[in-house]
């Protein structure tokens, strides 16, 4: 069967991770469908006909992220012998990511569409779902060694920890400032 329209001449791996550098660093609405044709090396028209949508576009640069930039603390939390050592390693993860050298020093599940346009409102509730999905992650590797009269609240305030800690870099903090923080939230932990 003959396919339909001109060839693809573009690599979509490539062209994702091509968008994915763009969303990072202006944001979702920050970010016009030109600038991701101009960085992708692809039309406007290749970005609908593949992706489907700005927005589409975007879900799947979301789930890259997730894969790559967002694994290191996922895993860490996962794999961590204690509940405790899981959080901690969790944290020092999270710091390392946003305040790599080669990336923009924020998360973007945490800052890629915070606010913005009534007709963006679908990004940021995916965004936010995400966000809940962190906080549900967290919930659950601690479950098996903290009280359940005590866990939702220490599994949002961890949670609320690595989403300051994305704004404190985004803000310009530093891998040493955001120890600190680490230490601080860390030492809260008997209290907790």
């Amino acid at each position: 069967m003959a396919t339909r329209g001109r060839p693809r001449t573009f690599d979509p791996d490539i062209a994702l991770r091509q968008a994915l550098d763009v969303f990072w660093e202006r944001g979702y609405e920050g970010t016009s469908l030109s600038d991701l044709a101009e960085a992708m090396g692809i039309r406007s028209a290749s970005i609908y006909a593949y992706f489907g949508s700005k927005e589409g576009l975007f879900r799947q640069v979301m789930s890259l992220y997730g894969a790559t930039a967002g694994e290191p603390p996922r895993r860490a939390l996962r794999d961590g012998a204690t509940a405790r050592e899981a959080i901690h390693a969790m944290l020092r993860a999270t710091a390392d990511q946003i305040t790599h050298p080669e990336h923009p020093h924020y998360c973007m599940l945490i800052l890629a569409a915070p606010t913005g346009a009534v007709e963006n409102h679908a990004v940021r509730q995916f965004l936010a779902d995400g966000r809940h999905g962190m906080y549900e992650e967290i919930r659950e590797r601690l479950a098996d060694d903290v009280p359940p009269a005590r866990l939702d609240a220490i599994a949002r305030y961890y949670t609320t920890v690595v989403q300051g800690l994305s704004v404190q870099a985004r803000d310009g903090a530093t891998r040493a400032e955001l120890e600190t923080v680490i230490t601080c939230a860390m030492a809260a932990w008997d209290a907790l």
